[in-house]
């Protein structure tokens, strides 16, 4: 390399990877997530301390048995000297060996995405004017821009790492949320919040969206909001039955406030004239759980009896059915008819793969029994191997 002159390359890590010099791309192709790109990675990331022979093992060959470790990395090594100068990088050895350390070369500075973010975080921590603090820690929010190396989540340590950069960032959200709501800087708390949401998903920054959007009056918004969220988090875990879908729902809905309205108007609103048919009503494993524990509330007073009933298909052998294609056309089947057999007072909800709840209010044992063969006589069909099997529970509140 020739005289004083000061070559720099910049590397992205967060959402992938790639390097840019004099603001061209290295295009790395198909080799990207080969032996001699891993390589690379590790010696940038690790420039300051070195790669160790047993962390370049492990990353580059993993579990594999290879015969000559320092043999096949100073293979990598040379490929990769190969493949740097012909992307056009300055020449130079670009791998140095000091010690048994690697390291990268010194003659090519090296300006890392997930090194500026993490340095950032920490002088902010260390700020203590709350407006020059805020400033800082928005900025180092900014800088995270997705997971470590995504794509290459295989390798152990870039999983580790991935998952410490997510950690730093978290900490960098919560802190400046913290402070904005403390400050009443609403709008930067939806910014943020909706940013935060973006590169790191599925972490319940949505949360704190809402809480914005309500303290900033946009209750027009906020309903739509909720909606959507519950829904993306539905999908993503697997149904409302998922515990920590329930937890999150309780936890966002908590959050969600919506604009003055007439008692008229919420009453329009919160009302659904398909719920007024003389069917059961058919609801959400949630939306029955607070149904039934407001339940056994009223009971304490009206003494009323209500009976909670499993519903459960069992196959030709009278077990219980627990997978397949066929138990799911049968659920669906299954619902509708216990929808059409209930009364409308009555609330229903699926619990497992074929398998539903009942909440029968203000209603006898004898009635359970006509409400359980009413149902099996219009689910089982002629000729049908399949049957159902009952479980009544009387709901008993003690007084307290």
């Amino acid at each position: 390399m020739t005289g004083n002159e000061n070559y720099t390359i910049n590397v992205r890590t967060f959402g992938g990877f790639s390097i840019r010099y004099k603001d061209e791309e290295l295009s790395f192709g198909n080799q990207s997530e080969s032996q001699m790109v891993q390589l690379l990675q590790l010696l940038l990331h690790y420039r300051k301390q070195g790669l160790s022979r047993d962390l370049a093992k492990a990353a580059l060959f993993g579990d594999r048995d290879v015969d000559d470790v320092s043999h096949s990395i100073r293979n990598i090594i040379y490929n990769l000297r190969k493949k740097l100068r012909a992307l056009g990088l300055p020449e130079s050895q670009y791998v140095v060996k000091k010690g048994g350390v690697y390291f990268w070369c010194d003659d090519i500075q090296v300006i890392e995405d997930s090194a500026e973010f993490e340095e950032a975080f920490d002088k902010a921590m260390e700020c203590e004017d709350v407006e020059q603090k805020i400033e800082l820690l928005t900025d180092a929010c900014y800088m995270y821009s997705g997971r470590f190396l995504a794509g290459n989540e295989s390798s152990v340590w870039s999983a580790q790492e991935a998952e410490r950069y997510r950690e730093i960032f978290s900490d960098c959200v919560t802190e400046l949320t913290d402070i904005l709501k403390e400050e009443h800087k609403y709008k930067q708390l939806l910014e943020v919040s909706t940013y935060a949401s973006k590169v790191d998903p599925f972490s319940e920054w949505e949360i704190l969206t809402l809480e914005a959007l309500g303290r900033l009056g946009k209750f027009d918004k906020t309903e739509s909001f909720y909606r959507k969220t519950v829904d993306m988090y539905v999908k993503e875990y697997g149904g409302r039955a998922n515990s920590y879908v329930r937890e999150f729902i309780n936890r966002i809905g908590l959050k969600l406030v919506v604009g003055h309205e007439t008692l008229e108007e919420i009453q329009k609103k919160i009302g659904n004239p398909e719920d007024y048919d003389r069917k059961g009503y058919y609801c959400s494993l949630p939306v029955f759980q607070e149904i039934y524990r407001m339940t056994e509330r009223m009971m304490e007073r009206s003494g009323e009896k209500i009976f909670l009933m499993l519903c459960t298909i069992l196959d030709s052998k009278g077990n219980p059915m627990r997978e397949g294609s066929r138990l799911e056309e049968l659920s669906e089947r299954l619902r509708n008819t216990i929808i059409e057999s209930v009364r409308h007072t009555d609330t229903v909800t699926r619990y497992g793969k074929g398998q539903y709840l009942v909440l029968l209010i203000n209603t006898t044992e004898e009635d359970c029994s006509v409400v359980s063969q009413r149902i099996s006589s219009r689910f089982i069909r002629e000729g049908q191997r399949t049957s159902l099997s009952y479980s009544v529970s009387n709901i008993i509140v003690s007084n307290r």
